[in-house]
């Protein structure tokens, strides 16, 4: 089997509302690049970029003369073709390299017949537990709905959530307002949802001792570990010799070299895989590997995904032993998804692992086609800009917050 065209897609998905974070603003919309993977039989296998836009497209365009030809079972000879060490100092295609293994898993399973799990041991569990993501967020532009500002907005919403979704885990993202203020939105969760996991993650948004303070002052709560509070692993290893809390992290620990770091001089106990970042699935799964052997947990990470990135996420959460904790998702943000029959759905706070040939999903191409025209109306925007606050942008660490008694 060979491969023999490429074509990328850049859509613009909506989202209930605008999503806050530590560098600025989800502008009500996710971008992403969607990748088709043909072959000289017939079968096509999809993938899925961590964001994405116009360059991402060019990107690859690219790199049909690296892959037209290329066996798509030939994975590791893909990875050096892409993303070979040295080569990636000047041109890193790391994304790239996790959308084309994506999709030449997806041939590959559809191929024999049998679901991605399959191709990497075989599932551990039927079903993947995930944690509600809680944003604070702005209110929808066209409906001015789904504002969460306040304490009792936040607590009102993880209520909401964990009605419809059944989540017993809920993760908040900070790095938005004041330390002080964040630390009285998550005490108010736990006191809330008394029974629940909880974690935190302010996106490094935080001095190293504002990151201890923070810290000390939540480990009498039921957590599940605090998330990126800082900087750098030595920032973070500072953070962990002051603190009872397992760290975790998906900022300072995303490759295989970072890794070795952290296991020789211990800066994290959790390390959350991305199945973008690291470069597809199959490094994940190297990278967990390591972990069981150093007795580390892991988790999975969320970047934004659509339905395909999430079946990639829920196939290596089938397959890790060492997971104990509940998923990352933006997914339950997004209005649509671009696949047939829509979004995926949670039961009891997890979703079902798909069995389905290859990722277990297929793309509806007439939402394709809407999300791609949209993407061509509205265009892109700016990750680390808030568009209520153009003169704005943050420091590292820190000191530049929102105003919660603003709405906008």
């Amino acid at each position: 089997m060979k491969i023999t065209d490429i074509i990328a897609h850049t859509v613009t998905v909506p989202l209930e509302a605008p999503l806050r974070h530590s560098n600025g603003v989800h502008w009500g919309r996710f971008v992403r690049t969607v990748v088709e993977v043909h072959t000289d039989e017939g079968i096509v296998g999809w993938g899925e970029m961590g964001g994405g836009g116009e360059s991402a497209q060019l990107a690859f365009q690219g790199l049909k003369p690296y892959l037209v030809g290329h066996d798509p079972f030939e994975l590791e000879q893909l990875r050096f073709k892409i993303c070979n060490p040295t080569a990636s100092l000047y041109n890193n295609r790391t994304q790239l390299l996790a959308a084309i293994e994506f999709a030449c898993l997806d041939i590959m399973g559809k191929k024999l017949g049998v679901p991605v799990h399959r191709l990497l041991g075989g599932k551990l569990r039927d079903r993947v537990p995930f944690a509600s993501y809680l944003f604070f967020r702005y209110p929808n532009e066209r409906t001015g709905e789904g504002e969460v500002r306040t304490v009792e907005q936040l607590v009102e919403h993880t209520r909401q959530l964990k009605e419809r979704y059944g989540f017993t885990t809920h993760k908040l993202k900070g790095g938005v307002f004041d330390p002080a203020y964040e630390l009285e939105c998550y005490r108010a969760l736990a006191a809330a949802f008394p029974h629940d996991r909880l974690r935190f993650d302010p996106n490094a948004a935080y001095s190293v001792e504002q990151s201890i303070a923070f810290a000390r002052a939540i480990e009498d709560l039921n957590n599940d570990y605090l998330e990126d509070p800082t900087w750098g692993l030595n920032g973070m290893r500072r953070v962990r010799e002051k603190t009872r809390l397992p760290l975790a992290t998906n900022t300072v620990v995303v490759n295989f070299e970072q890794l070795a770091q952290n296991i020789l001089q211990p800066a994290v106990d959790v390390i959350l895989l991305d199945t973008t970042f690291w470069g597809g699935i199959r490094p994940c799964l190297k990278a967990a590997a390591v972990c069981e052997t150093f007795q580390y947990s892991v988790a999975v990470h969320s970047s934004g995904e659509l339905g395909i990135q999430l079946a990639t996420m829920l196939h290596l959460g089938a397959v890790v032993p060492n997971m104990p904790f509940a998923i990352d998702a933006h997914y339950h943000q997004l209005a649509d998804d671009i696949l047939a029959g829509g979004k995926m759905p949670y039961e009891n706070g997890s979703m079902a692992v798909p069995d389905g040939p290859g990722l277990g999903i297929e793309v509806d191409r007439d939402k394709l086609a809407y999300y791609e025209e949209e993407f061509a109306r509205l265009g892109g925007y700016p990750y680390d800009r808030d568009p209520h606050r153009p003169d704005w942008f943050p420091l590292i660490p820190n000191d530049r917050w929102a105003d919660p008694r603003r709405v906008r």
